[in-house]
């Protein structure tokens, strides 16, 4: 049991979910309810963001010199 004062304020919920649908989603995470639950949502807070990535028009110039971010992956 999480004993640390949460980052932001909790709201408890009380939610009917397919039993099957959330049993898979625990064995994929390994965590209980409540952390899978969390994390089915943050994945669905960065999704929405992902698609406005995407529709983001043109080009992107990110000019990446690839040696040296090499030399840095050596030497980290």
């Amino acid at each position: 049991m999480n004993t640390t004062k949460p980052k932001e304020p909790l709201q408890k919920i009380t939610v009917e979910v397919p039993k099957a649908l959330l049993s898979a989603a625990q064995e994929e995470t390994g965590k209980g309810i409540t952390q899978t639950l969390t994390e089915g949502l943050e994945k669905l807070k960065a999704n929405r963001s992902y698609k406005k990535l995407l529709a983001l028009e043109g080009p992107i110039d990110l000019d990446l010199n690839m040696v040296k971010l090499r030399e840095d992956r050596v030497h980290s």
